[in-house]
């Protein structure tokens, strides 16, 4: 099992970044955090990558349910979702995989949860 999904895309960066957090609306996701890598780091250490952003998305609703059943279940949330730019000036769209992520922690009701939203983040991903 991978731990993650995504899609390339023939579009400029900012339209995807744009694309991606309307998509993840759409399916019940806000975006709690936005990273700006490139930014980041050009700030912090002075080097230079190609845009990169990491959205950290978040299902109130699942991740409510979620916290219910693991009190430490906020050491993996939010999800995060990557939007890069590669070498060829296309743009990938990667997001982790909950089920994947939660391979360590045994508990049955979270490992469904984990299912659904795996669901709804490759229906995001796929439909870029």
């Amino acid at each position: 099992m991978s731990y993650y999904f995504s899609k390339v895309l023939d579009r400029n960066f900012q339209g995807a970044v744009d694309h991606t957090i309307a998509a993840l609306k759409a399916k019940g996701f806000g975006i709690v955090t936005e990273i700006d890598l490139k930014s980041t780091f050009k700030n912090k250490l002075d080097k230079d990558i190609r845009p990169y952003k990491i959205l950290g998305a978040c299902n109130p609703n699942y991740a409510f349910e979620a916290l219910q059943t693991e009190n430490k279940i906020g050491t993996m949330l939010p999800c995060n979702v990557i939007v890069q730019e590669l070498e060829d000036g296309k743009v990938e769209v990667a997001a982790v995989n909950p089920v994947a992520s939660m391979t360590a922690i045994r508990n049955a009701h979270l490992k469904d949860l984990a299912g659904v939203v795996e669901g709804m983040l490759k229906e995001v991903v796929e439909g870029l």
